[in-house]
């Protein structure tokens, strides 16, 4: 017998008497929100598009309603600092993401406006895992005051490279556990101050044959990757609540046996299935936002695919966020995904998984 029936039963309060008010349920603020919202805007919250200035992110904001704007080394930077970027986030019936690479080293788009740091493998080379989670920190802290609220950082890729080379010295180290180490305490610093970070690049850059920004890059097999490369996610999904608040960036990465010859990570459905389920790597399940790399100007896409055949396919796959640089496609994307989503080629529930997740991470209240 419970103690809550057994004391119920001694008591000499008679049964007329009233009772407590049970607990008031919490409010699922994110499902009443995707209750009222129509399929292009739900499809809209899953596209972060590069700006090139106030005026795009504002117009692209209104008309679109998409879900995240990017800046990067194209954009004017002046509506961070000039109140343009605030007029943009008001044009949004949403939260609006605002995201950026700002890794540190050479991977600084916002050096210019007094944001930057060494690069990661320097970072680990010189500080503490607590060193690195402070300076990620105050690295947060001045991109929170810009009106960045997403940084697609840090690197967990594994590499031994040269600094120069296309990872390279963005890497913390060619050792897996202490990758996981400083790419932990790195994200947990810009969480702190309020920054959602984003892993990257899944499933492992580090020991790929090339640059994705200029062709096709192909990984070690995939076999060796569950020994090496993916050896840092094992850590860094850690399977809870925690990881809504967590991005994961899939790169366009080839890997033999997992994504076939032809098929980049970032649109690959088996790839995006071993991150969401973790099986198969020895992972653990992985439920917050998946990003594709940029699908507009990186040649191990653009080779194949244009900008609206590779944001369908990469949606379909399994991402949740479609990234790339302009804002001029947005109308015929959306009318794509719509189509898709009407022939069950993209499924209505997939879709509102997406969104949830996203939302989520936005931090979204009511």
């Amino acid at each position: 017998m419970s103690t809550v029936a057994s004391s119920a039963r001694s008591s000499s309060v008679t049964s007329s008497s009233p009772r407590p008010t049970p607990a008031a349920a919490p409010v699922d603020c994110v499902g009443r929100t995707m209750a009222t919202m129509s399929v292009r805007d739900k499809l809209a919250q899953l596209l972060t598009v590069g700006v090139s200035g106030a005026a795009d992110a504002r117009s692209v904001v209104a008309q679109s309603h998409v879900g995240g704007i990017f800046v990067g080394s194209f954009t004017d930077r002046s509506m961070l600092t000039n109140g343009g970027l605030a007029t943009a986030k008001k044009a949004s019936p949403l939260p609006l993401m605002v995201t950026v690479d700002q890794e540190g080293g050479r991977v600084s788009r916002l050096r210019s406006l007094g944001v930057d740091s060494p690069s990661a493998r320097e970072l680990a080379a010189s500080q503490s895992p607590a060193q690195v989670r402070a300076t990620a920190r105050g690295i947060g802290a001045k991109l929170k005051r810009l009106g960045i609220t997403v940084d697609f950082a840090p690197d967990a890729d594994v590499s031994d490279e040269s600094a120069d080379e296309v990872i390279g010295d963005r890497s913390f180290s060619d050792d897996p556990q202490t990758v996981a180490r400083y790419a932990d305490a790195f994200a947990t610093g810009l969480g702190d101050a309020g920054i959602m970070p984003v892993f990257k690049h899944f499933p492992g850059h580090g020991h790929g044959s090339g640059d994705s920004h200029t062709g096709t890059v192909l990984t070690p097999p995939f076999p060796q990757l569950i020994r090496d490369d993916l050896m840092p996610y094992k850590t860094l999904v850690t399977g809870t609540e925690a990881d809504a608040h967590r991005g994961i960036m899939v790169g366009h990465l080839i890997v033999p046996g997992l994504t076939g010859p032809d098929t980049p990570a970032s649109i690959s459905p088996k790839a995006m299935a071993l991150l969401r389920s973790g099986t198969g790597y020895g992972g653990k399940r992985f439920d917050g936002p998946i990003f594709t790399d940029d699908l507009s100007g990186m040649a191990a896409i653009t080779a194949k695919y244009g900008v609206v055949q590779a944001v369908k396919l990469a949606l379909t796959a399994g991402a949740d966020v479609a990234l790339w640089l302009s804002t001029d496609q947005v109308p015929a994307v959306l009318d794509s995904l719509q189509a898709a989503v009407r022939s069950g080629g993209l499924s209505q529930a997939r879709v509102d998984a997406s969104v949830r997740r996203v939302l989520t991470a936005k931090g979204l209240t009511c």
